[in-house]
């Protein structure tokens, strides 16, 4: 899921590789989590109340040309949106670096295609993913999911006419994001954006 702060997956060019391609494989160790942090249960509880609250779901504006978005107060300090997808809608290749997070579907329907692999943190420019590394999930109104540290995902209003609308939180509060354009197997990273980015 993407930061609301673009109406639209920013286009730029590829970047250039730094050497081949690196082959990317496994799961690293999870981060230990805060003392006080809210826990991915928790964040994946709020967001499906959330989705739930029709009167805070009609009180997002909807535009037919693009995303549109409301700030939240997530549980114990995490950063919560509310965010509506025009038809044809999404948020492009992105990671959430070091937050964990949950969103859920309140109205229409999501479809979130995620890696099952963790990237590293710095590096590199190209990667070449391994065979069985995508995922498909379909999220209609009512269904939700929570992701851990590093999670690379693309979320996407595949519908030609509904509009959609979601939750989402994360913690901490969103530090960077992380920017991929992706050819076959080939990820490459393409943009680094900071939270004055989306101001």
């Amino acid at each position: 899921m993407s930061h609301p702060a673009s109406l639209s997956p920013a286009v730029l060019p590829p970047a250039p590789a730094v050497g081949p391609p690196s082959p990317v494989t496994g799961f690293g160790p999870p981060a230990p989590s805060e003392p006080g942090a809210p826990t991915s249960a928790e964040l994946l509880d709020f967001v499906r109340h959330a989705a739930i609250d029709k009167k805070l779901i009609a009180s997002l504006p909807l535009d037919p040309e693009g995303r549109t978005w409301l700030r939240l107060e997530g549980p114990r300090g995490s950063e919560a949106w509310l965010i509506g997808w025009p038809p044809g809608t999404g948020t492009g290749w992105h990671d959430h670096a070091e937050s964990v997070g949950a969103f859920a579907t309140a109205e229409g329907r999501l479809t979130e295609h995620s890696l099952a692999v963790r990237l590293p943190a710095s590096g590199w420019k190209t990667l070449e993913l391994e065979d069985g590394v995508d995922r498909e999930r379909h999220l209609g109104a009512g269904q939700s999911r929570a992701f851990g540290r590093h999670h690379v995902h693309e979320v996407l209003n595949e519908s030609p006419v509904e509009h959609a609308v979601s939750v989402h939180a994360y913690y901490p509060p969103l530090p960077l994001m992380r920017r991929f354009s992706r050819s076959g197997a080939v990820l490459r990273l393409e943009q680094v954006e900071r939270p004055e980015d989306w101001q």
